[in-house]
């Protein structure tokens, strides 16, 4: 089971600042069941933009749609005409849903609405790949939706070692070197000045650091 919590609307508001065509795109499986982007949180979220927005000054196009996961092509494909009508997507999914949806359309600015706090334990044969730490502090934005503190051997935030050969990681070689990948996603939407900003030493506080964590949802207790 994947939890995670919505962002502070403030940071929300920030993240779709740049852009005039926004879709905020809901979740309908785990995070609907923690109550931080389901259908219901979609559709809140989606007016609370534009009313923020009008208060502003500022113009923007806010389309809301929820899928029942977007960690499959299935589900992800229903999205795609509402996706192809937007300057970019603001996900409501967790942070590998996020990464999904990234790869899915490369030329799409994807945004991370909710911080993964934890992920629980799915027990069923087969092949996972890890791509989110469930941090509790998302920074998809920044990094053209590629995680480095996932996908990254070393969890480097400001660039690659300058160890990766051909593509590929020098602590693994079956791993793609996750800094190329943020460079090349970069690149395709055109915010290589991302690359420019100093991200500070990461908090882990909000992550596993204290051992096992447990969240707690007073408003949702019977």
């Amino acid at each position: 089971m994947i939890v995670g919590e919505q962002k502070p609307i403030a940071e929300i508001k920030e993240m779709v600042a740049p852009y005039k065509k926004l879709l905020v795109l809901g979740c309908g499986t785990c995070v609907k069941t923690c109550f931080a982007g389901g259908e219901d949180e979609t559709a809140v979220l989606a007016s609370a933009i534009r009313l923020v927005s009008r208060k502003e000054g500022r113009t923007i196009e806010v389309e809301e749609l929820t899928v029942e996961r977007q960690c499959e092509n299935e589900f992800i494909q229903e999205a795609a005409e509402a996706v192809g009508r937007n300057d970019s997507v603001l996900s409501l999914a967790c942070g590998a849903g996020v990464q999904a949806i990234a790869r899915r359309f490369v030329t799409k600015p994807v945004l991370p609405g909710v911080n993964t706090t934890f992920i629980g334990v799915l027990e069923k044969q087969g092949l996972f790949t890890e791509e989110c730490s469930g941090c509790g502090n998302c920074e998809l934005a920044l990094f053209g939706a590629v995680c480095p503190v996932t996908r990254c051997a070393k969890k480097l935030l400001n660039g690659p070692c300058g160890g990766s050969q051909a593509g590929k990681c020098e602590v693994n070689p079956d791993t793609d070197c996750a800094w190329q990948m943020i460079i090349e996603r970069l690149k395709i939407l055109g915010q290589l000045d991302n690359l420019r900003a100093y991200v500070p030493p990461k908090n882990w506080n909000t992550s596993t650091s204290g051992g096992p964590r447990k969240l707690v949802r007073e408003d949702h207790i019977i």
